[in-house]
């Protein structure tokens, strides 16, 4: 029987190849993390709604603090696959350590509160980097085909991630599945080391402004209106994000690891998506996918808050929210992605990336800040209504921009 083919990029390639291995079961174990960490949380140190909503903001806020200085310190080092390589090591050994201290009787609320805040510092350095990598790593026709694999890999490793992490967690007790991520850092730092990649030299100290990021995305309309919608989605899908798992296991009653297995099944949905947003941009246009994104990543997430009735119901619920918004998060994704690529220009990769993030992921703990406070004064279910419900606003800044009129991907635009 012949075996299915590589997707040339990853038979051809073999520096995007060494990339997308390491990346892709990075992700996975982020995705551990991501379920194994809020139920360590509820189920080792009894968490409340407050105390959920701080651990996601100590985590969070590191983007809003240091993205500028980052992006602007990566552009003028310029050797951005050591940045991620150091940034990998330094996360592997802080993820660890909670196990570790969780064996000997030692876990705390400081200890989740510091490694979480460290964990946010590293990974905006490794997020900044990041940003550029597609750039260098393969031509100018090749990245949709590019970020629709990388994100494809992130598809899989929500299916993947969030079902080993629910059951690791009922097996293992949640901390000690956080070793599994704590070993997939590691696992990424040995592809990236192995990657031959000639990089541009770094920005001369006079071109390394920390507000250049900033001043060209305020005089870019579509990566401005990009920027705003999605920060208005990422706000309140964070508020979302801070309550679920405590929602799901105290209001709706299911055990800890339906939520890995229902969130991981759903992310069926996701994996479709990257499979198939090349197709969709191709037959509506790169604007119009993104937008069809935008929309159909908060909108089903409706249904949680409504969720009610017999149990079946409840996880019907779950399960069809999930796998809805996944498809929209591979088309927000992979077009914000590839738009971004073909726009920003080369010498200003990172700095724009950390003013992006300052933003965009800025509001993020407000968001999960936001989610603790209101979870904690109104109630759960009231409070993910306006998450789902609020989320939707960011479309308000992308339909009157120019996105909508992309057909094809714009030309690089010019350094201001």
């Amino acid at each position: 029987m012949r075996r299915p083919a590589l997707p040339p990029l990853l038979r051809e390639n073999a520096n995007f190849r060494r990339f997308f291995l390491g990346q892709s079961v990075s992700l996975v174990g982020d995705q551990i993390t991501t379920i194994a960490l809020p139920l360590t949380a509820v189920l080792a140190l009894h968490a409340n709604a407050g105390q959920m909503g701080a651990l996601t903001t100590a985590y969070l806020v590191p983007n809003l603090i240091f993205s500028l200085h980052a992006g602007a310190w990566v552009d003028r080092r310029g050797r951005r696959r050591g940045v991620m390589l150091a940034t990998d090591l330094g996360r592997a050994a802080l993820i660890g350590s909670i196990p570790v201290a969780y064996a000997f009787g030692h876990l705390t609320w400081a200890q989740l509160y510091v490694v979480a805040f460290l964990t946010g510092v590293l990974s905006v350095f490794f997020s900044v980097a990041y940003g550029a990598m597609i750039q260098m790593l393969v031509p100018r026709k090749e990245y949709v085909a590019a970020n629709s694999l990388v994100h494809g890999s992130r598809a899989f490793s929500f299916l993947a991630g969030t079902s080993i992490g629910g059951v690791l967690v009922q097996l293992l007790r949640g901390p000690y599945a956080l070793g599994v991520d704590a070993v997939s850092f590691l696992w990424s730092a040995l592809f990236l080391r192995r990657m031959q990649l000639d990089e541009p030299p770094g920005a001369p100290p006079e071109a390394g402004s920390l507000t250049a990021g900033a001043r060209w995305i305020r005089d870019n309309p579509i990566i401005r209106a990009e920027l705003l919608g999605v920060a208005t989605l990422n706000f309140f899908n964070f508020i979302f994000f801070a309550l679920f798992v405590l929602y799901a296991t105290r209001t709706l009653g299911i055990n800890p690891a339906t939520p890995g297995i229902v969130l991981g099944a759903a992310s069926v949905g996701t994996l479709g998506g990257s499979f198939v947003t090349a197709r969709i941009s191709r037959r509506i246009g790169v604007g119009r996918a993104f937008v069809a994104g935008c929309f159909l990543f908060p909108a089903p997430l409706i249904l949680v808050p409504l969720a009610g009735g017999p149990k079946w119901l409840v996880i019907a619920c779950l399960f069809v929210s999930e796998f809805t918004s996944g498809i929209g998060l591979m088309l927000l994704d992979i077009m914000a992605g590839t738009i971004s690529a073909s726009l920003i220009p080369a010498a200003l990769r990172s700095r724009v990336s950390g003013a992006f993030n300052v933003v965009n992921y800025g509001v993020r703990p407000l968001g999960t800040a936001a989610g603790g406070v209101l979870g904690s004064l109104i109630g759960l279910r009231p409070t993910l209504w306006i998450a789902t419900v609020g989320a939707l606003a960011g479309l308000l800044f992308i339909l009157p921009s120019p996105i909508m009129g992309l057909r094809e991907l714009p030309e690089e635009a010019p350094v201001r």
